[in-house]
Parts: structure tokens; sequence; C-alpha cells
């Protein structure tokens, strides 16, 4: 018997490059919410917003304004959120600059079921700092959440946030702990990674039996212009193929029907959890 889920993404460029921090991440969030309303028309069930959403990619510089825009989890924010989720009996997965407390930030994401509560948050374990223009230790501190498995009222949903998809242990930890569909939301532009998009998540996908969600955001922001922001949004599923795939540089609203059921299928037979040799690997903790 199928077990069909359906889940989006929203890609979207940045609509405004100048003003405060405040008008640039609230003129964001206003872009976002009829796409919000047209996914909740579409019927979606879990909805995943791009890396931090609600403002331009800022770690292409390294300025304190924009901790500015950090805000406590769960807070003003993901309470907006809550409204949509709970209008569309919708699970949203919203990340967010957080502050935990004055001087510690996060790379963040939350989860919203679709009664609108509140079930937690997941925060970017491993932080980049590498040419050009990935400033994000400046910003960030490493997550210290561990990988975090959210029990929705439609998949068990696991995060991992954009560059925590080049490290292989991300996935495989979401996946032991129970996650059925993993979301990746990230910022990354054309060039270095490019390639790696539509190989890295797909093989992960299949190593782990999972359905994995990555989104990208589009366009070339303002005043940085340090890349584009390449969208392709897509969905994979289980055996590593790819669903549905957004545009390159369109805003967009990404959808793709998943059916669970294929889980239990790939892992029967592959069976890669069953020869699984956890107790031989020690060593690579160890280094």
């Amino acid at each position: 018997m199928s077990r069909i889920v359906r889940c989006a993404h929203i890609q979207a460029s940045n609509p405004k490059h100048d003003g405060s921090v405040a008008e640039i991440k609230e003129a964001m969030i206003q872009k976002h919410l009829p796409m919000i309303d047209d996914a909740g028309s579409k019927g979606v069930q879990i909805l995943c917003l791009q890396e931090i959403f609600y403002g331009p990619y800022f770690c292409a510089e390294q300025d304190i304004k924009w901790y500015e825009s950090t805000e406590p989890v769960p807070g003003p924010t993901t309470e907006r959120m809550a409204e949509y989720a709970r209008k569309y009996k919708m699970v949203m997965v919203v990340p967010v600059y957080e502050r935990d407390q004055e001087g510690i930030y996060y790379n963040t994401a939350a989860v919203i079921d679709a009664d609108g509560s509140y079930l937690g948050k997941m925060r970017k374990i491993q932080i980049p700092h590498t040419h050009p223009g990935f400033w994000e230790k400046f910003y960030f501190k490493p997550g210290n959440l561990g990988f975090p498995v959210f029990d929705t009222a439609y998949a068990k949903v696991g995060v991992f946030i954009c560059y925590d998809r080049h490290f292989p242990e991300s996935a495989r930890c979401l996946a032991l702990n129970g996650a059925e569909i993993m979301f990746n939301p990230s910022a990354t532009v054309a060039g270095k990674s490019e390639y790696l998009w539509e190989l890295e998540q797909p093989a992960s996908a299949v190593a782990n039996g999972v359905f994995i969600g990555a989104n990208n955001r589009v366009g070339v922001e303002k005043p940085w212009e340090f890349g584009e922001f390449y969208g392709s949004s897509y969905f994979v599923d289980p055996r590593g193929k790819i669903l549905a795939k957004g545009s390159r540089d369109k805003d967009e609203l990404v959808v793709a029907d998943l059916d669970l059921e294929e889980i239990r299928k790939v892992r029967d037979g592959w069976a890669f959890f069953r020869d699984r040799r956890p107790e031989m690997y020690g060593e690579i903790c160890r280094s």
C-alpha cells in the first residue's frame, strides 16, 4: 500500500538589497508569504524554506550588522510561520539565524508541525569558512544538538543544513535516528560545488534508503555579486532517482509526491543497514 506525502521547496531570490537589516528581512518574509499560500493551496503537507530564508546570504562579507537579524527559536518568525502551518495543516521547515544568547548565534532550522506546534530545531553542525564568500565562522557557532529527527504529522523528518551535506555522517546519523525524509536547505553558488549538487545527495539517499529534499536559492545578490545561486532544488527517492527539480533562475515552488513505502522496499532489497559493521568503524572517530 502506498503512503504518499506531498512535499515542496520554496526557492527564491532576495527582493531588497538596501535599507536596514530589519527592512531587508521583512521584505524577504513578505515575498515568501504568497508562495507559502500557494503551497497550501496545492495540498503540500511538508514545506521546506531555504537556508536563513528571511534574508540574503550575508556570509559573502564579514559585518556585525547582520547579527541584528538574529532571533530566538522559537521566536517571532517561527510564530508567524506557525499560523500558516495551522491554516494549511502543513509541516514547515523554517531556517533562521538563531540567537541563543547575546553573542552566541547559530544557523538553525526550526520544525513546525501541522497543528502549528513547535517540534524542535536543528543547528548546522559543520561550519565552512572558505574563499570566496563563505565566511560562516564569523557568524555561526557550530551546532550542538546533534541530528534530531522530528515525528511530524506526516513523516519522520530530519534536517541537515547546506555544508552538512558534504559529510556523509550527517545523513547516516539522521537515517539511523529514524528519518524518512531529510531536508537540506542550502545557499550555494555556481562553480565550486555545483558538480556535487546532483551527485552527493542522490548517493546519500541510496546509501541510507531515504528520501532527500535539497533546496537552494536563486539569483545574484547585491552588493556582493560573488556568484549566482543556481536554484535547481529537487527531491530524490531512495533509489537515487530525482522526482522533481526546480529551474536555475526562477522563484519557484518545487513539489513532489513521495511514497514512503518505497523506503521499506529499497532497504529490504539492499539490506545495507543489516550489513553495517559499526564496531569496525571506530577509526573514523579517532582521526
